[in-house]
């Protein structure tokens, strides 16, 4: 077995364990949140036998350790259980045999809606950040690197739903370029959805952009004191061709770790945005579920969120590897 499978191994073999070890967590905090699902539909009035009854068809009797090895069995097949409320919905027109919805069916739309965020805020923010980090290392200590400094911080230490709501006055309120609300559905054109998704997008983009943006900077200034950048220079090199065609390319693990970090933020942490804009991705679903107590959704969500983010944390781990000698064959 070569150095570099061995290592891609035991990064997946690592990455499994935390997924095991955070549907545990998911599963104990889920079933910790206060209220419970079968007296918030039956209200304050509803009788101890009825709260039993639905508890009983929904297998909430059950004890904790029995629920969590029959979840954590059903979602190693792709099976995530079905959505209370769906279930419950049943029971109350008389047909408890009635078709209740897969949690899978539910967050199936929702989580391609997210995945569609997320792919169209990176398509917007990579390029964007690694190009300001290139520039900002090139005019190191000039206006536009100050400008560019202040600005990014600035929009990474302002709230989500503040910056949200910016774009929203002076995009779609005072000069009605895009839609404030982000009202997606089926049988839209891409131009369409995408023109929908364009706010939220934007804001994302401020958001992720500085860590790239300032991670860009700092690793090619590293590397520009290096003997190979020197001599570079010395044989005449344009300053923007030794960045890119010498710095850059070496630069690339810390870079790319960076990019994943932001990456795996824009689907776990859409949940703020897609509120706002009323978007209808997994986030949105997130908390519609924990409103109403539908455990089997929140704890679906939960562990992709968790899922998402450990596997984008294992790519970027892999790829650092495999752009980096010295990692590639540790001592």
């Amino acid at each position: 077995m070569t150095p570099v499978l061995k290592i891609i191994l035991q990064r997946l073999a690592l990455g499994l364990l935390t997924l095991f070890i955070v549907s545990i967590v998911i599963f104990t905090a889920v079933n910790m949140l206060p209220g419970d699902f079968a007296e918030a539909i039956l209200g304050q009035g509803a009788t101890p036998e009825a709260v039993a009854s639905i508890r009983r068809d929904l297998g909430l009797d059950q004890h904790p350790v029995t629920r969590y090895l029959d979840w954590l069995a059903g979602a190693l097949r792709g099976d995530l259980g079905n959505s209370f409320a769906q279930a419950n919905f049943a029971s109350f027109v008389g047909n408890d045999s009635g078709v209740r919805t897969s949690v899978a069916q539910q967050i199936a739309p929702r989580f391609a809606n997210t995945m569609f965020l997320a792919g169209v805020t990176a398509a917007i923010a990579v390029p964007f950040a690694v190009t300001l980090g290139v520039l900002a290392a090139l005019y190191r200590n000039s206006v536009f690197d100050r400008v560019a400094n202040v600005t990014t911080l600035t929009s990474i230490s302002s709230p989500e739903f503040f910056l949200a709501y910016i774009l929203i006055l002076f995009l779609a309120v005072l000069n009605p370029v895009l839609p404030s609300l982000s009202n997606i559905y089926d049988g839209m054109s891409f131009g369409e959805r995408l023109e929908k998704t364009l706010l939220p997008a934007l804001t994302l983009t401020l958001v992720v952009t500085a860590h790239m943006m300032r991670m860009t900077r700092a690793a090619i200034i590293n590397l520009l004191a290096s003997p190979y950048i020197e001599m570079a220079r010395l044989k005449g090199i344009k300053p923007m061709r030794v960045i890119v065609h010498h710095a850059l390319p070496n630069a690339l693990a810390p870079i790319i770790n960076v990019i994943a970090l932001n990456l795996a933020y824009l689907i776990t942490g859409v949940v703020v945005v897609e509120v706002v804009f009323v978007y209808p991705g997994i986030g949105q679903l997130f908390v519609d579920s924990v409103k109403i107590r539908d455990i089997p959704v929140v704890q679906a969500c939960c562990l992709i969120f968790a899922a998402a983010y450990i596997l984008l944390n294992l790519t970027a781990d892999i790829l650092s590897i495999l752009s980096n000698p010295r990692l590639r064959h540790p001592k």
